[in-house]
């Protein structure tokens, strides 16, 4: 019999701050509840760190830094210590995959084997890069010597999405570790506890106290305090475009501290007449829209299609659809999990009301599920027949909602692909590849996928244009945004 979410006993949950090498409760001594979204029920109470907490860690990462107890170490050491961590992470696999579950709602099975894994990975990967970042000598004339070396940048600010709490900590954390960095990292009030545990283990691995500091709270105070403290000189953040403008502003009224930002997306797949096989669409964009319960940035939420095909492939997705139904996170055999939050429950389902009251065609779901176990769960919805600029087509909906748009010809579904204000992820399939390589090019967009979706490697940059943010996580790429460049020019 499987485990409900009710009866299954949970990990101890670390629930204080982590700062300078040690758990701590809030300044203020308030928490906040952490809730399981598949049963509406609280898991613990976290410590709501807020300015002084903040302040706090940012003291003790600066003091870090700038006693080089990290950043003065050989890169070979901050190699192996990112190693070990890695694996530690790998060796408390279970733990973590149950603590994300219980937190977020997403399937235990997803959870182990691409949250847990892939923030494994990460660390590993920026472990190995450690040591293999070179400065340059640049060419001068024979009695001169310019030497232009890459250095860390001090204290990193960190701000992370509840919808992958440990891949999207990784891929801050990680690069900015390599490089020699001090970290502080302000998880999503809706997911802090596997941060915690994480700073735990890479505190276990070695990595000095001060370095690497976890502060959780609520965005308007822990993240505002973060993103206007005077001594954080570069902060990373993924999330909504309306915070990620916070950021920028919160960098204006300080410092000018440096900010990098993954924002909101609305993902066009588009569908060429010619594509040879319907149902290999039809699984990926499923696949796409409803995986993690449709709260991926990248999600395919846009289907823009050729009208020639477009009855066909709704059919084969609509007949997809249940497949992907939400079931109780902890089954192994879930292919979905819960939404995040009651609340954002409440966000996906009035974004599916103004779509039928603007005239989109309800295909399939279109409603709240398994209300009875008083988690959030929402149905697989499809429509069709939606409007290039309607809300449906517009707005980020962050939940498993597919908007099926028909065109006739590729110049028109390029433009409406390119027509919102995000940039982040685009798709094309067709029969020939040089014109799916020529739609590729005229995508505004900063990953796009070819006959094909959701294709990921750590190897590859992530990131979009337009307001999709700005900066690259992933990558040797990523380490650029952790580092800066100085010139010594010597006159030999």
């Amino acid at each position: 019999m499987t485990a409900t979410a009710e009866s299954v006993e949970h990990p101890p949950f670390r629930t204080q701050a982590f700062i300078d090498g040690a758990f701590a409760p809030a300044a203020s001594g308030r928490t906040f509840s952490a809730v399981n979204p598949a049963t509406g029920q609280v898991l613990a109470e976290v410590a709501a760190g807020d300015a002084i907490d903040i302040d706090r860690a940012v003291v003790a990462a600066r003091r870090a830094f700038e006693d080089r107890r990290w950043a003065g170490q050989r890169p070979l050491e901050r190699k192996r210590t990112l190693q070990r961590f890695a694996e530690l992470i790998r060796t408390h696999r279970d733990e973590l995959a149950l603590t994300e579950t219980l937190n977020m709602g997403k399937p235990i099975s997803d959870a182990r084997a691409v949250d847990v894994r892939a923030a494994a990975d990460c660390f590993a990967y920026y472990g190995e890069c450690a040591d293999k970042v070179y400065g340059e000598v640049a060419p001068t004339t024979s009695d001169n010597l310019a030497l232009i070396l890459r250095e860390p940048l001090g204290v990193v600010g960190c701000v992370t999405p509840w919808n992958f709490p440990m891949i999207m900590a990784a891929w801050k954390v990680a690069p900015a570790l390599a490089m020699g960095n001090s970290v502080v990292l302000k998880p999503a009030e809706e997911s802090p506890l596997t941060a915690l545990r994480l700073a735990e283990l890479a505190h276990e691995a070695g990595i000095p106290d001060g370095v690497f500091n976890v502060v959780p709270g609520l965005g308007v105070e822990a993240g505002k305090a973060l993103g206007l403290h005077m001594d954080v000189d570069a902060l990373a953040f993924t999330g909504s475009t309306e915070v990620g403008r916070y950021f920028m502003r919160y960098s204006s009224d300080s410092n000018l501290k440096r900010v990098y930002l993954e924002l909101g997306g609305k993902t066009a797949v588009v569908v060429a007449h010619d594509v040879p096989d319907l149902h290999a669409v039809a699984e990926a964009v499923a696949g796409g829209i409803f995986f993690n319960q449709g709260e991926m940035c990248t999600a395919a939420s846009r289907l823009l299609v050729d009208n020639r095909i477009r009855g066909e492939l709704v059919a084969r997705i609509a007949a997809l659809a249940p497949r992907w139904m939400p079931a109780d996170p902890l089954d192994p055999a879930a292919p979905a999990g819960a939404v995040v939050s009651r609340e954002h429950q409440q966000r996906i389902l009035s974004a599916i009301d103004r779509g039928v009251k603007e005239g989109a065609r309800l295909v399939t779901g279109g409603g709240a599920v398994l209300q009875q176990t008083g988690g959030a769960f929402v149905a697989p919805t499809v429509f069709d027949d939606v409007a290039p600029a309607s809300s449906l087509a517009q707005q980020e909906i962050f939940g498993p909602v597919l908007s099926v748009i028909g065109f006739d010809g590729l110049d028109q579904a390029v433009e409406i692909a390119n027509g919102t204000v995000y940039g982040l992820g685009a798709s094309v399939w067709s029969g020939d590849l040089a014109v799916a390589h020529k739609v590729a090019r005229r995508f505004k967009a900063g990953v796009v996928y070819v006959n094909c979706f959701d294709a990921d490697d750590i190897t590859t940059p992530f990131g979009g244009v337009k307001q999709s943010g700005f900066g690259r996580d992933k990558s040797l790429h990523a380490l650029e945004k952790y580092s800066d460049l100085k010139t010594i020019w010597t006159r030999l």
